[in-house]
């Protein structure tokens, strides 16, 4: 075995780069950011229009460098980051990312309020990779 194939091996694959583009696409919205673990970037993204362009076009060259980032951070196991943030971000007021991860009773409870009336979407963005993470560990 390659020392590449047993960093690959020991680092996982827990957020995909591919995945990381096509978020970026929407980056005005910080999409990319909140994925690879930055909310705060994410939340200045959001609330700047991805500082009004510029940041969103240099995002295009920083994106691998924060993919690595998140290889590194975050542990691979049985459940995907990538199907959580995906269905985060089109179901999150359903709570089907909930259901998804095993918490039922959060999951029904977000379901029936929208999210906790979105408030409980906004606090996902923010935290779902260290829900997954802790899941996974």
């Amino acid at each position: 075995m390659s020392i590449a194939a047993s960093q690959n091996t020991a680092n996982g694959d827990s957020h995909n780069l591919l995945f990381g583009y096509l978020l970026w696409l929407l980056g005005f919205t910080g999409a990319h950011r909140f994925y690879y673990g930055k909310p705060v970037t994410g939340t200045i993204w959001f609330f700047t229009l991805g500082l009004c362009g510029f940041g969103w076009l240099i995002d295009a060259f920083l994106i691998p460098g924060m993919e690595r980032q998140a290889q590194r951070r975050y542990p691979e196991g049985r459940l995907n980051y990538s199907l959580a943030w995906l269905l985060l971000t089109y179901l999150g007021a359903f709570g089907i990312h909930r259901f998804y991860m095993g918490k039922i009773w959060t999951g029904l409870l977000y379901l029936c309020t929208g999210g906790l009336f979105l408030v409980g979407i906004v606090y996902d963005f923010w935290t779902l990779n260290e829900q997954v993470a802790e899941l996974n560990g």
